[in-house]
């Protein structure tokens, strides 16, 4: 589909759920103010149906509209339906009774078991045949709920314990997994859309707090210095970000992928060259491989050739010796060990290209794990139907 198919189709969905004229405005949240709470549903039905799936499932349609845009909305899906050849699975509760008649077929559930399946005008003879006829001037939804549900008729005050329920964050993961099986947009548009949304507060997160620990420390005072400095720990943020990304989309469990993650940056730093000289490293697997893919390796490196490269200093004077002058390329090769054959510029470079790594790699997986869940789906699918059988 080209740019111009797709926004025409955006259009026309925005047309149909009554959401043309705040278009441009902001969604908001909690802590800003934005569109009302039944445009927000409007807005997360038109993202369904956006798509033009097959098999369309709503949960609550209706949840937050006036009876008026609840009916508005339930018919708008309805035309969209027949008219696309879309089927339209919808879990309604109360709902009136013109919302009840767009229904071509109803499902009425008690205990998980279904009590009636048919079209809404049978469902009427249905409960008067059994001996619950629907009175009249009263909305057959509400009549036929209340006669399936008599939970709440022998439950005492007493017995009603409140609880009070709490939300975790959704991890960007889990988000992109629900979103990307609807078909909103695919494994690169998500990864290149992530990286460039967080670069904002990831940069505010290294500059404020590392302006205040570079001045205080009392490193070089001149921008070009500072810049750098601000750089790698930019660019090291989002490595940091790209791993633990990988880590989620690998790992299922969230507290495994934790530990996991944690571990991973745990050894990186052991073998940065910052605790322990790249001499004092085993060589077995400490210096080789990890001691050259950790990136805290080029983040050190970067950091000591930002302060001391090109610098003299005057040793401590005493009595009996004269003031001399250390070269600060002495102090790295010797003291620090640092890699004097390339400049600080193509440390930052390797960062960079760890970084892009970092996102491909993520892009691989998330495809390799797509493929996987649904080799897995059709294998298990056809063993239920297998058993079925």
């Amino acid at each position: 589909m080209g740019r111009e198919d797709r926004i025409k189709r955006a259009e026309e969905t925005l047309q149909e759920m009554g959401l043309s004229r705040i278009a441009g405005r902001r969604i908001g949240g909690r802590s800003s103010k934005g569109i009302s709470g039944g445009q927000r549903r409007r807005l997360s039905i038109c993202l369904e149906i956006l798509a033009r799936p097959k098999v369309l499932f709503l949960d609550e349609p209706s949840s937050g509209l006036d009876s008026a845009a609840a009916f508005h909305v339930m018919d708008r899906i309805g035309r969209m339906a027949a008219r696309e050849q879309i089927t339209v699975l919808a879990a309604v509760h109360q709902p009136s009774a013109e919302v009840f008649g767009l229904f071509r077929s109803v499902c009425l559930l008690a205990y998980g078991r279904t009590v009636f399946f048919g079209s809404p005008g049978l469902a009427k003879q249905f409960f008067a045949t059994n001996g619950f006829p629907c009175p009249s001037l009263q909305n057959p939804s509400d009549h036929f709920l209340r006669t399936i549900n008599k939970d709440f008729e022998n439950d005492n005050e007493e017995d009603i314990e409140g609880g009070q329920s709490t939300t975790s964050k959704a991890i960007e993961i889990l988000i992109f997994r629900r979103e990307r099986l609807n078909g909103h947009y695919g494994v690169t548009t998500f990864v290149i859309a992530n990286t460039i949304s967080s670069i904002p507060y990831l940069a505010f997160i290294s500059i404020v707090p590392g302006a205040i620990a570079y001045y205080l420390a009392g490193l070089r005072g001149n921008i070009s210095h500072f810049a750098y400095f601000s750089l790698i720990l930019l660019t090291c943020m989002m490595l940091v970000e790209g791993l633990m990304m990988i880590v989620a989309a690998t790992v299922p469990n969230f507290l495994m992928g934790i530990i996991i993650g944690a571990g991973i940056q745990g050894v990186m730093m052991l073998n940065g060259g910052f605790f322990r000289l790249p001499s004092e490293l085993p060589m077995v697997l400490w210096r080789y491989p990890l001691y050259y893919i950790s990136f805290h390796k080029y983040a050190v490196q970067g950091f000591y050739k930002n302060e001391f490269m090109g610098q003299s200093f005057i040793e401590s004077q005493t009595i009996e010796k004269l003031p001399t002058l250390i070269n600060g390329n002495d102090i790295l090769n010797k003291m620090f060990q640092v890699e004097m054959g390339y400049s600080k510029w193509v440390d930052l470079v390797i960062l960079l290209g760890m970084l892009v790594l970092y996102r491909v790699s993520l892009i691989v997986i998330l495809k390799a794990s797509e493929k996987v869940r649904v080799v897995t789906c059709r294998e298990m699918m056809a063993g239920d139907f297998k058993h079925v059988c």
